[in-house]
Protein backbone atom coordinates (compact mmCIF):
# COMPACT_ATOMS: atom_id res chain seq x y z
CA UNK A 1 0.00 0.00 0.00
CA UNK A 2 1.29 3.84 -0.67
CA UNK A 3 2.20 6.15 1.66
CA UNK A 4 0.25 9.05 1.85
CA UNK A 5 2.04 11.67 0.41
CA UNK A 6 1.14 13.86 3.27
CA UNK A 7 4.08 11.85 5.31
CA UNK A 8 6.64 12.31 2.77
CA UNK A 9 6.12 15.64 0.13
CA UNK A 10 3.86 19.32 0.88
CA UNK A 11 1.70 20.11 -1.41
CA UNK A 12 3.32 23.13 -2.52
CA UNK A 13 4.88 21.00 -5.15
CA UNK A 14 3.58 20.39 -8.39
CA UNK A 15 3.20 16.13 -9.59
CA UNK A 16 5.29 16.14 -13.32
CA UNK A 17 8.64 18.44 -12.40
CA UNK A 18 10.88 15.41 -12.25
CA UNK A 19 9.40 13.10 -15.40
CA UNK A 20 12.03 11.27 -17.53
CA UNK A 21 14.77 12.17 -14.53
CA UNK A 22 16.47 9.14 -12.69
CA UNK A 23 17.75 9.94 -9.61
CA UNK A 24 20.70 7.39 -7.60
CA UNK A 25 20.86 7.69 -4.31
CA UNK A 26 23.49 5.67 -1.98
CA UNK A 27 21.75 4.79 1.42
CA UNK A 28 18.56 4.65 -0.08
CA UNK A 29 17.14 1.79 1.98
CA UNK A 30 17.26 4.35 5.15
CA UNK A 31 14.87 6.35 6.42
CA UNK A 32 15.77 9.60 5.49
CA UNK A 33 17.15 8.83 2.06
CA UNK A 34 14.15 6.69 1.32
CA UNK A 35 11.51 9.38 1.95
CA UNK A 36 13.61 11.86 -0.09
CA UNK A 37 13.54 9.33 -3.13
CA UNK A 38 10.01 8.41 -2.66
CA UNK A 39 9.24 12.53 -2.99
CA UNK A 40 11.23 12.34 -6.42
CA UNK A 41 9.36 9.50 -7.71
CA UNK A 42 5.82 10.95 -6.55
CA UNK A 43 6.88 14.00 -8.48
CA UNK A 44 7.52 11.90 -12.14
CA UNK A 45 11.11 10.69 -11.69
CA UNK A 46 12.51 6.95 -11.55
CA UNK A 47 15.09 5.99 -9.60
CA UNK A 48 18.10 3.75 -7.96
CA UNK A 49 18.73 3.05 -4.29
CA UNK A 50 21.89 1.79 -3.64
CA UNK A 51 22.67 -0.21 0.13
CA UNK A 52 24.64 -3.17 1.57
CA UNK A 53 21.43 -5.11 2.33
CA UNK A 54 20.10 -6.66 -0.63
CA UNK A 55 16.31 -7.84 0.71
CA UNK A 56 16.30 -4.48 2.36
CA UNK A 57 17.56 -2.20 -0.39
CA UNK A 58 15.07 -4.50 -2.82
CA UNK A 59 11.93 -4.29 -0.17
CA UNK A 60 12.80 -0.93 0.15
CA UNK A 61 12.63 0.02 -3.70
CA UNK A 62 9.35 -1.55 -4.25
CA UNK A 63 7.53 0.29 -1.33
CA UNK A 64 9.30 3.80 -3.15
CA UNK A 65 7.52 2.00 -6.28
CA UNK A 66 4.29 3.05 -4.79
CA UNK A 67 4.62 6.51 -5.16
CA UNK A 68 3.46 7.12 -8.39
CA UNK A 69 1.72 3.98 -10.81
CA UNK A 70 4.40 3.31 -13.34
CA UNK A 71 7.27 4.41 -11.53
CA UNK A 72 10.18 2.33 -11.95
CA UNK A 73 12.34 1.66 -8.79
CA UNK A 74 14.92 -0.37 -8.93
CA UNK A 75 17.48 -1.67 -5.72
CA UNK A 76 20.57 -2.48 -5.98
CA UNK A 77 22.34 -3.95 -3.16
CA UNK A 78 25.37 -5.56 -1.99
CA UNK A 79 27.05 -2.61 -2.75
CA UNK A 80 29.84 -1.01 -0.69
CA UNK A 81 30.22 3.03 -1.12
CA UNK A 82 33.61 2.00 0.44
CA UNK A 83 34.97 0.88 -2.98
CA UNK A 84 35.11 2.45 -6.15
CA UNK A 85 34.55 -0.40 -8.59
CA UNK A 86 31.50 -1.66 -6.26
CA UNK A 87 30.03 1.80 -7.31
CA UNK A 88 30.72 1.79 -10.43
CA UNK A 89 29.21 -1.79 -11.33
CA UNK A 90 25.98 0.37 -9.66
CA UNK A 91 25.91 2.98 -11.76
CA UNK A 92 26.61 0.97 -14.92
CA UNK A 93 23.65 -1.50 -14.11
CA UNK A 94 21.19 2.03 -12.82
CA UNK A 95 22.04 3.43 -16.11
CA UNK A 96 21.52 -0.05 -18.23
CA UNK A 97 17.74 -0.28 -16.63
CA UNK A 98 16.90 3.17 -16.57
CA UNK A 99 18.90 5.06 -19.54
CA UNK A 100 20.81 7.42 -17.45
CA UNK A 101 21.59 9.40 -14.32
CA UNK A 102 20.00 13.09 -13.60
CA UNK A 103 20.34 13.18 -9.89
CA UNK A 104 22.46 12.15 -7.02
CA UNK A 105 22.18 11.55 -3.12
CA UNK A 106 24.86 11.04 -1.92
CA UNK A 107 23.44 9.78 2.13
CA UNK A 108 25.27 6.55 3.32
CA UNK A 109 26.59 6.97 6.39
CA UNK A 110 27.99 5.22 9.84
CA UNK A 111 27.88 6.79 13.08
CA UNK A 112 28.41 5.82 17.26
CA UNK A 113 28.67 8.00 20.41
CA UNK A 114 32.19 7.51 21.35
CA UNK A 115 34.59 9.76 23.04
CA UNK A 116 37.55 10.30 21.93
CA UNK A 117 39.68 8.59 24.50
CA UNK A 118 37.31 5.65 23.83
CA UNK A 119 37.68 5.66 20.16
CA UNK A 120 40.05 3.46 18.26
CA UNK A 121 41.92 4.40 15.42
CA UNK A 122 40.33 1.79 13.28
CA UNK A 123 36.17 3.19 14.25
CA UNK A 124 37.81 6.50 13.35
CA UNK A 125 38.76 5.40 9.77
CA UNK A 126 35.62 3.42 9.61
CA UNK A 127 33.24 6.31 9.25
CA UNK A 128 35.74 8.47 7.36
CA UNK A 129 35.44 5.66 4.97
CA UNK A 130 32.12 5.12 4.70
CA UNK A 131 30.96 9.09 5.17
CA UNK A 132 33.64 10.91 2.62
CA UNK A 133 35.35 8.22 0.82
CA UNK A 134 31.65 6.71 0.02
CA UNK A 135 30.90 10.27 -0.60
CA UNK A 136 33.51 10.61 -3.06
CA UNK A 137 33.00 7.09 -4.67
CA UNK A 138 29.65 8.27 -5.10
CA UNK A 139 30.67 11.65 -7.11
CA UNK A 140 33.42 10.04 -9.13
CA UNK A 141 30.94 6.78 -10.36
CA UNK A 142 28.02 9.10 -10.90
CA UNK A 143 30.23 12.69 -12.63
CA UNK A 144 29.85 11.29 -16.47
CA UNK A 145 26.25 10.31 -16.25
CA UNK A 146 25.91 13.95 -14.27
CA UNK A 147 28.07 15.73 -16.59
CA UNK A 148 26.03 14.40 -19.82
CA UNK A 149 22.49 15.05 -18.05
CA UNK A 150 23.49 18.47 -17.31
CA UNK A 151 25.02 19.18 -20.97
CA UNK A 152 21.25 17.59 -22.51
CA UNK A 153 19.03 19.79 -19.89
CA UNK A 154 21.12 23.06 -20.09
CA UNK A 155 21.09 24.86 -16.62
CA UNK A 156 20.24 28.53 -18.15
CA UNK A 157 18.13 29.98 -15.87
CA UNK A 158 14.55 29.65 -18.25
CA UNK A 159 15.08 26.14 -18.83
CA UNK A 160 12.45 24.33 -16.21
CA UNK A 161 13.37 20.78 -16.70
CA UNK A 162 17.28 20.62 -15.60
CA UNK A 163 19.70 17.75 -14.60
CA UNK A 164 23.34 17.07 -13.45
CA UNK A 165 22.51 17.34 -10.02
CA UNK A 166 23.88 16.41 -6.63
CA UNK A 167 23.02 16.50 -2.82
CA UNK A 168 25.23 15.25 -0.14
CA UNK A 169 24.09 14.31 3.18
CA UNK A 170 26.01 16.15 6.11
CA UNK A 171 25.83 16.53 9.88
CA UNK A 172 26.43 19.90 11.68
CA UNK A 173 28.79 18.49 14.27
CA UNK A 174 31.68 20.58 12.82
CA UNK A 175 29.84 23.77 12.77
CA UNK A 176 30.82 24.33 16.21
CA UNK A 177 32.82 21.30 17.29
CA UNK A 178 30.45 17.91 18.94
CA UNK A 179 31.35 15.81 22.29
CA UNK A 180 31.44 12.23 21.54
CA UNK A 181 31.49 13.17 18.09
CA UNK A 182 34.81 13.76 16.58
CA UNK A 183 34.72 11.15 14.05
CA UNK A 184 31.66 12.03 12.41
CA UNK A 185 32.58 15.84 13.12
CA UNK A 186 35.67 14.82 10.83
CA UNK A 187 34.59 13.18 8.08
CA UNK A 188 31.13 15.50 7.19
CA UNK A 189 33.64 18.27 7.14
CA UNK A 190 35.14 16.50 4.67
CA UNK A 191 32.02 16.21 3.04
CA UNK A 192 31.20 19.36 3.05
CA UNK A 193 34.48 20.55 1.76
CA UNK A 194 34.24 18.28 -1.30
CA UNK A 195 30.42 19.20 -2.32
CA UNK A 196 32.04 23.26 -2.39
CA UNK A 197 35.17 21.88 -4.61
CA UNK A 198 32.35 19.97 -6.57
CA UNK A 199 30.68 22.98 -7.13
CA UNK A 200 33.32 24.95 -8.23
CA UNK A 201 35.08 22.19 -10.75
CA UNK A 202 31.49 21.26 -12.45
CA UNK A 203 29.36 24.62 -12.27
CA UNK A 204 31.02 25.53 -15.42
CA UNK A 205 29.70 22.07 -16.55
CA UNK A 206 25.66 23.18 -15.21
CA UNK A 207 26.52 20.71 -12.70
CA UNK A 208 25.22 21.99 -9.24
CA UNK A 209 26.50 20.49 -5.92
CA UNK A 210 24.59 21.07 -2.92
CA UNK A 211 24.52 19.67 1.14
CA UNK A 212 21.80 19.08 3.10
CA UNK A 213 22.35 18.89 6.60
CA UNK A 214 19.13 17.10 8.36
CA UNK A 215 19.17 18.07 12.39
CA UNK A 216 16.90 15.86 14.95
CA UNK A 217 14.45 14.11 12.95
CA UNK A 218 11.51 12.02 14.15
CA UNK A 219 11.29 8.48 14.24
CA UNK A 220 15.18 7.29 12.20
CA UNK A 221 17.28 4.78 12.71
CA UNK A 222 19.75 7.65 13.95
CA UNK A 223 17.82 9.44 16.16
CA UNK A 224 16.80 5.55 17.53
CA UNK A 225 20.44 4.78 18.40
CA UNK A 226 22.05 8.74 19.02
CA UNK A 227 18.52 10.28 20.84
CA UNK A 228 17.07 9.51 24.23
CA UNK A 229 13.83 7.96 24.05
CA UNK A 230 12.68 8.92 27.45
CA UNK A 231 13.71 12.19 26.83
CA UNK A 232 12.02 12.12 23.95
CA UNK A 233 8.69 11.02 25.60
CA UNK A 234 9.17 13.25 28.15
CA UNK A 235 9.52 16.20 25.93
CA UNK A 236 12.91 17.43 27.39
CA UNK A 237 15.07 16.68 23.87
CA UNK A 238 12.66 19.24 22.31
CA UNK A 239 13.79 22.02 24.52
CA UNK A 240 17.38 22.16 22.78
CA UNK A 241 15.66 22.68 20.15
CA UNK A 242 14.72 26.45 19.18
CA UNK A 243 11.06 25.42 17.21
CA UNK A 244 10.61 22.68 20.20
CA UNK A 245 10.11 19.60 18.25
CA UNK A 246 12.06 17.82 15.98
CA UNK A 247 11.95 17.81 12.45
CA UNK A 248 10.10 14.82 9.76
CA UNK A 249 11.44 13.12 7.02
CA UNK A 250 8.80 15.37 4.46
CA UNK A 251 10.58 18.48 5.34
CA UNK A 252 14.32 16.85 4.71
CA UNK A 253 12.69 15.67 1.21
CA UNK A 254 10.96 19.09 0.77
CA UNK A 255 14.80 20.52 0.80
CA UNK A 256 15.66 18.04 -1.85
CA UNK A 257 12.75 18.91 -3.77
CA UNK A 258 14.02 22.38 -3.53
CA UNK A 259 17.19 21.70 -4.92
CA UNK A 260 16.48 19.68 -7.69
CA UNK A 261 13.81 21.20 -9.26
CA UNK A 262 14.21 24.41 -10.86
CA UNK A 263 13.87 26.39 -7.92
CA UNK A 264 17.23 25.46 -6.77
CA UNK A 265 18.72 26.41 -10.40
CA UNK A 266 20.98 28.94 -9.03
CA UNK A 267 21.63 27.35 -5.93
CA UNK A 268 25.33 25.93 -5.99
CA UNK A 269 28.34 25.18 -3.38
CA UNK A 270 25.71 25.46 -0.11
CA UNK A 271 24.88 23.64 2.67
CA UNK A 272 21.38 23.70 3.29
CA UNK A 273 20.45 22.67 7.55
CA UNK A 274 17.65 21.28 8.21
CA UNK A 275 16.99 21.36 11.87
CA UNK A 276 14.82 24.14 13.20
CA UNK A 277 17.94 26.27 14.25
CA UNK A 278 19.05 22.92 16.49
CA UNK A 279 22.72 23.62 15.87
CA UNK A 280 23.22 26.74 17.47
CA UNK A 281 22.15 25.26 21.07
CA UNK A 282 24.88 22.47 20.93
CA UNK A 283 24.83 19.39 22.94
CA UNK A 284 26.58 15.80 22.61
CA UNK A 285 23.68 13.34 21.35
CA UNK A 286 22.93 10.51 24.25
CA UNK A 287 24.21 12.64 27.08
CA UNK A 288 20.59 13.97 27.54
CA UNK A 289 20.76 12.25 31.47
CA UNK A 290 23.33 14.43 32.70
CA UNK A 291 24.81 18.07 31.73
CA UNK A 292 27.96 19.11 30.08
CA UNK A 293 31.05 18.96 31.06
CA UNK A 294 29.76 15.98 33.92
CA UNK A 295 29.13 13.04 31.68
CA UNK A 296 32.63 13.52 30.38
CA UNK A 297 34.21 13.64 33.70
CA UNK A 298 32.46 11.25 34.97
CA UNK A 299 33.40 8.71 32.09
CA UNK A 300 30.08 7.62 31.92
CA UNK A 301 29.91 7.70 28.32
CA UNK A 302 33.18 6.03 28.08
CA UNK A 303 31.82 2.72 29.84
CA UNK A 304 28.95 3.24 27.10
CA UNK A 305 28.84 0.10 24.40
CA UNK A 306 29.08 1.71 21.08
CA UNK A 307 25.89 1.91 19.19
CA UNK A 308 26.45 0.27 15.85
CA UNK A 309 26.66 1.92 12.38
CA UNK A 310 22.90 4.21 11.33
CA UNK A 311 22.22 4.51 7.98
CA UNK A 312 20.41 7.52 6.59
Amino acid sequence: MALPRSEYLSSVWRDGIFDNKVVFCTGGAGTICSAQVRALVHLGANACIIGRNVEKTERMAKSIATARQGAKVVGIGAVDVRSIESMESAVERCVKELGGIDYVIAGAAGNFVSPISGLSANAFKTVLDIDTIGSFNTLKATLPQLIISAAKNPNTGTNSSTGGRIIFISATFHFTGMPLMAHAAVAKAGVDALSATAAIEYGPRGITSNVITPGPIMGTEGMARLGSRDSERSGAAFKKVPLQRYGTVKEIADGTVYLFSDAGNFVNGEVLVIDGGDWRTPGAPGATKSQYPDYLLDDSMVRQKPAKKSKL
